[in-house]
């Protein structure tokens, strides 16, 4: 009946730093962090959506993986904000559970859609001219629905697992948000087969989008190396820059979290490799690819340009009333 009880009160969240020094100075850079990452996220959807030049399969996805890294900070920031300025840095037990659903359902979508990215990248390098034909609307919506299900299966299948356990020990979860094997420290009974599980989990659905990535890219550096024009090469390394650049920050991360033996685990790594994944990946992604894409610094410019022309006008409308 404890274990029940117990099961029905709150968690205590100890936080990216357990005794900050300076908690004003640390919320004013994670807001910072999270004001900068939703607006060049929601910067890059609204570029897509509206010039019609970015309407081609790699925006599309480029839009998804947006939307991924928002909700993704989103479900970490609100919640280390509001406890850098409470003192009760307490979360509810159906709370937690969202929040591990949540962040599972979105990592594991963005690790398949990543790997997505790379076939689409292949297709455009390898085969330009059937492009159309094996990137299409369908298959398109295919990848995002099916990056999305994957994502969702994992999280539903691990949450309602990890949830279930019995926990009657501390309420104190050494993390700033409600991540499963900081949450499991807690539990009162032996979760070591568990955790074995859901590690073999998470290894094959990590190796499943790095075999696309390896064998995408290896067919494109051929390609590349076969190349006789210059200008072609160029190209070529400059449409799949950004995602390699992308690619490497989010599956470096990934190695420590999902390949690395217990051993070389810590509280204090934990929470400095999620902050990595939860907090500056998500701010990353977009600058990447804008600082590092004509297309998309074209369009910015185009619809900059448009709100200059229309203030114009209507400061010109004004002036003729007066």
């Amino acid at each position: 009946m404890g274990a029940i009880f117990w099961n029905s009160t709150d968690f205590i969240l100890l936080g990216l730093f357990t005794h900050p020094l300076f908690p004003g100075l640390i919320f004013a850079v994670v807001f910072s962090i999270f004001v900068v990452a939703v607006t060049a996220n929601v910067a890059m959807i609204y570029l897509i959506h509206v010039d019609s030049q970015l309407h081609t399969p790699m925006y599309f996805l480029l839009s998804q993986l947006s939307i991924m890294d928002i909700t993704t900070i989103c479900i970490t920031v609100p919640k280390i904000l509001q406890d850098l300025l409470s003192k009760e840095k307490t979360i509810s037990f159906l709370g937690c559970a969202i929040q591990i659903f949540l962040y599972v359902t979105v990592i594991g979508g963005e690790f398949l859609l990543l790997g997505l990215m790379a076939y689409d990248r292949y297709v455009a390098v390898c085969n330009p001219l059937r492009y159309p034909l094996l990137m299409n609307c369908r298959i398109c919506l295919f990848m995002v629905v099916g990056s999305w299900v994957g994502g969702f299966l994992d999280g539903f299948i691990l949450t309602s697992v990890t949830m279930n356990f019995p926990y009657c020990g501390s309420q104190e979860i050494n993390h700033f948000f409600c991540e499963i094997p900081a949450v499991l420290k807690l539990s009162c009974i032996d979760t070591s087969l568990y955790e074995t599980l859901m590690y073999s989990c998470c290894v094959i659905m990590f190796l499943i989008p790095i075999a696309i990535i390896s064998v995408s890219y290896t067919r494109i550096l051929i390609t590349v190396h076969q190349m006789n024009s210059a200008e072609g090469r160029h190209k070529a390394f400059t449409t799949c820059s950004s995602h390699i650049m992308v690619v490497s920050i989010f599956y470096g991360a990934a190695v420590y979290t999902n390949v690395l033996p217990h051993s070389y685990h810590t509280p204090e790594k934990d929470k400095v490799v999620s902050a990595f994944y939860t907090i500056l990946t998500p701010m990353f992604n977009p600058l990447i690819y804008s600082l590092r894409n004509k297309e998309v610094t074209a369009a910015l410019w185009k619809v900059l340009g448009r709100c200059t022309f229309s203030q114009r006008i209507k400061a010109g409308d004004v002036s003729r009333k007066n």
